[in-house]
């Protein structure tokens, strides 16, 4: 006898439909982990070529999951390599590049904010990323093993936090 549970698992992922509701969001959270906008596509799409071979119960959360765990790979050999940080490839549309000064402050201000990242913990960070890249409060304590009520503490603290070291280093840069 085939139980429930056998006969949901059978139903395969719909991973094209996966994909076209997910990719933008996953880039853009592998950017804010990596920092290099060609290596966070790179990673995405290899967080659903892995994804090819599974059958998840909760595919965006478990996209998530992976996109985090290569990231954290990155990261380490990066560390051991001694290159953690890659210098910002800011996005800019073609009439930015017709302005220096605007290029300049936008390359800054990805700057201030990365810094500012850097300076929370993993868990405030992963639980920030993970929000802007759309997630649900249930997929972020999937994610990060934190209760769904304690997700929006987690939140707000880390929202918080992030102001707060922006605020200070800015209150440095401007004192240098």
């Amino acid at each position: 006898m085939v139980s429930e549970v056998t006969k949901l698992r059978t139903v395969s992922v719909d991973w094209a439909a996966v994909y076209s509701a997910t990719f933008e969001d996953l880039v853009r959270f592998l950017y804010r982990k990596v920092w290099d906008p060609d290596r966070a596509r790179d990673l995405a799409q290899e967080v659903f070529v892995r994804g090819l071979n599974e059958n998840p119960d909760n595919p965006r959360a478990w996209v998530f999951t992976v996109a985090s765990n290569l990231a954290r790979d990155e990261a380490r050999t990066a560390i051991r390599r001694r290159r953690h940080l890659a210098l910002i490839k800011s996005e800019t549309n073609p009439h930015a590049r017709e302005n220096p000064e605007e290029d300049l402050e936008r390359r800054e201000q990805v700057s201030a904010v990365r810094r500012a990242l850097d300076q929370l913990s993993e868990r405030d960070r992963d639980v920030l990323l993970l929000w802007d890249a759309g997630l649900d409060y249930g997929s972020i304590a999937a994610e990060t093993g934190l209760s769904p009520k304690a997700v929006g503490t987690t939140l707000a603290r880390a929202r918080r936090r992030l102001v707060e070291a922006h605020g200070k280093l800015e209150g440095t840069h401007a004192a240098h």
